[in-house]
């Protein structure tokens, strides 16, 4: 009986750890892409035949691709719009969407946990250059700096991205001296 239900709970385990991937792409899904050009149409359905629901009319616009069928790819937008895109129109840039609690303006900092260095509104697009776990430093216009995950739609909360491989010995180097400073001021 021991052996079955420690086979049960294995499998268990592989199937709520399992990554999905696209049948036409072979590429983890979900994921984040942008649309390519300044008019993109997302459709009812997979094909040119259906209808238009939508027009996007900005470039770099993130969306979340979770199904794929040939060359069509099914999304969901920041507002919740689920439909069709071709994939000519999307491409593999990475942007987010300044999006927080109350209309508040989001704060652009120094490094992760640092200094405030400028503030920026909902709803402006961001350049994604890489994320730690909990935060993203952005590019906005001539401006760059850090953003809590939690103020940015187009993202994967608690994963990082687009990392250098050193990246682990900073981060390292940076909890060494938080802790030399914290135990200097006990």
């Amino acid at each position: 009986m021991r052996f079955f239900i420690i086979i049960f709970l294995f499998f268990s385990f592989c199937i709520v750890n399992a990554q999905t991937f696209g049948k036409s792409t072979d590429l983890k899904l979900p994921r984040f892409v942008s649309t390519k050009t300044d008019e993109s149409n997302l459709r009812v359905g997979a094909s040119t035949d259906f209808p238009i629901k939508l027009t996007y009319v900005i470039k770099n616009f993130p969306v979340k691709i979770f199904k794929e069928y040939e060359d069509w790819r099914k999304i969901i937008d920041i507002d919740g719009n689920i439909g069709w895109m071709h994939r000519s129109v999307l491409v593999n840039k990475r942007f987010g969407i300044i999006h927080t609690l109350y209309n508040q303006p989001a704060q652009i900092l120094n490094r992760p946990k640092g200094k405030v260095i400028g503030k920026i509104g909902n709803r402006n697009i961001v350049k994604l250059n890489k994320c730690l776990i909990e935060w993203c430093h952005v590019n906005f216009t001539n401006n760059s700096g850090w953003i809590n995950k939690i103020n940015l739609w187009g993202v994967n909360k608690h994963k990082n991205f687009n990392l250098p491989f050193y990246q682990l010995i900073i981060d390292q180097y940076w909890k060494f001296i938080f802790l030399l400073i914290n135990l200097s001021n006990n």
